[in-house]
């Protein structure tokens, strides 16, 4: 699929306030590249709609005044719903856990997290458990969705400081409605006029992440092509390049469905440090593809 990429070079691109800091701790977090992404979105939309929300970094910088912001994954989306609703209580649910572990043994005290909310999954439990687990790569099961990360070497930020990101992102996400649905859901209510911004699981790295085992890509761009057709405007982050651009991930995208695309340089991938054990990561620079139906 050969698309015009004049959009690189930087004429008439949106210019946004960057997030200087991370809220979640997510692998595929897009915080690091979030404003070049936006600089492709429309200048003019009525509503904005990110179905695959995730770190909701792409969202936040963005800070759109009408926005769905949804995910299927429960305990990720209580997070969110509640920094939109009760954003003093994600402050709390943070400090309690930071000072147990802090004041305890910390290994111990993050299986201990680890397990309380493997037994019941929840947000106030996998709000610590991304911030605080290895590389930030929560990784679940697929057979019964076991958080299995094991506890980082870093230490997790202070709640002072935790509190300081709350409170910016719930500014930066005042207009945004959050809910769990699925994909296909969202972006059905999606309407002429709107912007959605999907960043899916991606085919080649993420297989460890919840519901990646069983996303189908081809189903998606479906979705899409559906949007695209009632006048939606869609903007797909999906697999670039591997090995500092030796491999070019192939892909199942139809002709006609995308406009335009840009390569968005992603640096050096987490989720491949954690696969190769804290290896050096030379060789290993990856891209994104941003596909764009307008």
């Amino acid at each position: 699929m050969q698309l015009s990429l004049t959009m690189t070079e930087g004429a008439g691109r949106r210019v946004v306030n960057p997030l200087k800091t991370q809220l979640l701790k997510w692998i595929g977090n897009k915080q690091r590249f979030a404003t070049e992404i936006v600089s492709y979105f429309p200048d003019q939309y009525s509503a904005y709609y990110e179905p695959f929300l995730g770190s909701g970094a792409v969202l936040a910088t963005l800070s759109p005044e009408r926005a769905i912001g949804s995910d299927c994954f429960g305990p990720l989306m209580e997070i969110w719903q509640t920094l939109g609703d009760a954003p003093d209580t994600l402050k709390e649910w943070y400090a309690e856990r930071w000072h147990a572990l802090t004041a305890g043994d910390k290994v111990q005290e993050y299986e201990r997290v680890k397990a309380s909310y493997n037994a019941r999954p929840n947000g106030a439990d996998l709000l610590f458990l991304c911030r605080s687990c290895y590389g930030g790569v929560v990784r679940f099961r697929e057979s019964d969705g076991y958080m299995s990360t094991p506890c980082g070497v870093h230490r997790p930020v202070s709640p002072k400081a935790f509190a300081r990101r709350v409170d910016e992102w719930h500014l930066r996400t005042a207009g945004a409605t959050f809910a769990v649905m699925e994909y296909e859901q969202a972006m059905s209510m999606a309407e002429e006029g709107d912007l959605v911004y999907c960043d899916p699981p991606y085919s080649h790295t993420q297989s460890i992440l919840y519901g990646a085992q069983s996303f189908d890509l081809r189903h998606l761009l479906d979705i899409i092509a559906g949007c695209k057709a009632r006048g939606v405007r869609v903007a797909l982050s999906i697999d670039g390049s591997k090995r500092s651009g030796n491999l070019i991930c192939s892909l199942p995208i139809p002709d006609g469905l995308f406009e335009r695309e840009a390569l968005v340089d992603c640096g050096r991938s987490m989720l491949r440090r954690f696969q190769m054990g804290g290896q050096t990561l030379e060789g290993e620079r990856v891209a994104d593809r941003l596909l764009l139906t307008y």
